[in-house]
């Protein structure tokens, strides 16, 4: 149940959203299965594809009664339907919508050109609007818009692209397997070791393909993102707007060393074969969770809406048996799958005795920090931005835009995250604006749309205390008068809104902290050490127990790999056992 504001005299009224139910009511619930995922996010279901693809009767639970975990659609207002937590698709890997024959099952795309739209607050001179900067595929229009603050900075743009570029393809190799297996290199019988030493070629390959560029890429994901961009680039605007890449869902500013990494993801994503694409998808993010779940229906995969998993079966012998749903019914399988968090999977599902007190000490330390609140608007009327006005509520190219707001320059982003390190909501927020309603009719009714904010930064805790409804409305309030000021009017137009906190993202989607990785994107928490040294092959210390979430590897955007990659040694190991 969710608020809606209207415009009458700001009066509440109180919607019941209704979803699409994605349970397989035609089929039983069975008391035994080959494999059991606990979650029916995207990694959930595709972890299930693969595994019944290689012959494994498999069944997935989700415990909402929508499936999607944060790839979710929802219709939170009557007529407005959201992409109610993560909200623009890319970096799902192309084998993934190969071989799962995507597009056959429903998923569609619509591509963004141009891709980021960053809007000044000034005075425009002589009458003209205030400057704003557009960046798309367009080599000749990106520099163009950037020589507007710098023409240093316009010539310097295609260098600094296909340096990104180059160290991006270098590391493409290790998104699509498991981190490489040293200890099993180390120890263990010749089979073992020479099984385990091919896992040392994703690794080999990225560090040939990168040659050269060796000690540039370890700069890059230790350093800040202030260093690298301050290195290439004069102009505050096209330095804020890039930096928001290594910002976004890390709570982090533009100085914090080591966010340097995540500049690579916006040159990461792949759409319909077309490199650093990102787009919406029709219906919202669902319309992906619901193409990977018929995909696996078509392969005998068993999927259940509203089956609250309460804990993991562990045998006499240490290993996974299956699980108990809150309700008491025990379902048998022989490995059990979770989608879930690492701290959610270790503890609260699986019994405490079953693990050791150093091996939940160390759970208990990894970072879940999240600085996110999401905010999801039905409005009546298209935003129009001073800096970029259009005629008749007709939308402009920059409309289907990421669009930022109060990324003017560097300093705003370093004040905005020190205040929420210290314990506040920032007073002037870094926000990230879409509207996918402008390509996706679907979404909303004639002349509505449906705005996406993403915004940063905001404390899991408010100096200490728990987050207040007054506490979510004024923050709203205070990101609405934001919104406003590049868009008079937006206010009037709001027809309802949906505010997610980082405790409700953990509420309502299992999120541990709000973060929506699954883990904090760090140094410390990547490849080899994601979530943990000894976690980082999908396997945990309970035989037959697996994780196959974005707190795996290579992390939380990278669609689909961490339950691929979690698949593929399930199956290893039943194929050794």
């Amino acid at each position: 149940m969710a608020a809606a504001w209207t415009n009458r005299g700001r009066r509440a009224v109180i919607f019941l959203g209704t979803v699409t139910r994605c349970a397989s009511s035609h089929t039983a619930l069975k008391s035994q299965y080959d494999a059991l995922v606990i979650g029916g996010g995207h990694n959930g279901l595709v972890a299930a594809a693969y595994l019944q693809k290689g012959g494994l009767r498999t069944a997935v639970l989700e415990r909402r009664h929508v499936l999607g975990g944060a790839a979710v659609s929802e219709e939170i207002f009557p007529g407005f339907q959201f992409s109610r937590c993560s909200y623009l698709l890319s970096l799902l890997r192309p084998h993934i919508y190969a071989d799962l024959e995507l597009k056959k099952h429903g998923l569609k795309v619509y591509m963004r050109d141009p891709h980021a739209f960053t809007p000044m607050l000034e005075e425009g001179m002589k009458g003209a609007p205030p400057r704003s900067l557009t960046l798309g595929s367009d080599l000749a229009m990106n520099q163009m818009e950037i020589g507007k603050f710098s023409q240093k900075d316009a010539k310097a743009y295609a260098d600094f692209e296909a340096y990104l570029q180059k160290l991006a393809g270098a590391i493409h190799p290790l998104l699509d397997g498991p981190p490489a297996d040293v200890p099993g290199v180390t120890a263990g019988s010749l089979r073992k070791r020479l099984a385990a030493a091919k896992t040392l070629m994703p690794l080999v390959k990225c560090g040939l393909k990168l040659g050269a560029n060796i000690p540039a890429f370890y700069e890059l994901i230790t350093a800040p993102a202030t260093k690298i961009l301050n290195r290439w680039f004069e102009s505050e605007p096209l330095k804020a707007t890039l930096a928001t890449d290594a910002l976004i869902g890390a709570m982090c500013g533009p100085s914090s060393p080591g966010n340097g990494y995540v500049l690579l993801h916006h040159v990461m994503g792949e759409l319909e074969k077309e490199k650093g694409a990102w787009g919406y998808v029709e219906g919202g993010m669902g319309g992906v969770s619901q193409a990977i779940a018929s995909s696996a229906r078509s392969y005998g995969v068993d999927i259940f809406t509203e089956k609250d998993v309460g804990q993991v079966l562990v045998g006499s012998d240490g290993a996974a048996k299956g699980v108990v749903l809150m309700d008491g019914t025990e379902i048998h399988s022989k490995v059990v799958l979770s989608n879930a968090t690492p701290y959610v999977t270790f503890k609260n599902l699986t019994p405490k005795a079953a693990l050791s007190p150093e091996f939940i000490r160390a759970i208990d330390q990894i970072d879940y920090t999240s600085p996110v609140t999401k905010i999801n608007v039905a409005v009546d009327k298209l935003p129009n931005f001073l800096a970029s006005p259009t005629p008749d509520d007709k939308p402009g190219p920059h409309h289907q835009c990421s669009i930022h707001l109060n990324c003017e320059n560097m300093e705003v982003l370093e004040t905005a995250y020190s205040e929420a390190l210290n314990g506040r909501p920032s007073t002037r927020p870094m926000l990230e604006m879409t509207i996918p309603s402008v390509l996706d009719p679907t979404l909303a009714p004639p002349g509505c749309h449906v705005v996406s904010l993403f915004t940063q930064f905001t404390p899991y805790h408010i100096e200490g205390r728990e987050w207040t409804d007054q506490d979510r409305e004024a923050f709203a309030d205070n990101v609405f008068d934001w919104v406003e000021q590049y868009a008079p009017g937006f206010k009037k137009s709001v027809v309802g809104r949906d505010i997610l906190t980082p405790p409700d993202l953990e509420r309502i989607f299992g999120l541990t902290g709000g973060n929506i990785f699954h883990g904090s994107m760090s140094l410390d928490q990547l490849y080899l050490v994601r979530p943990l040294p000894f976690l980082s092959h999908h396997r945990s210390p309970i035989k037959g127990l697996y994780l196959c979430g974005s707190g795996c590897h290579p992390g939380g955007g990278v669609m689909g790999s961490p339950g691929c990659n979690a698949a593929r040694i399930v199956m290893t190991d039943l194929k050794h056992c």
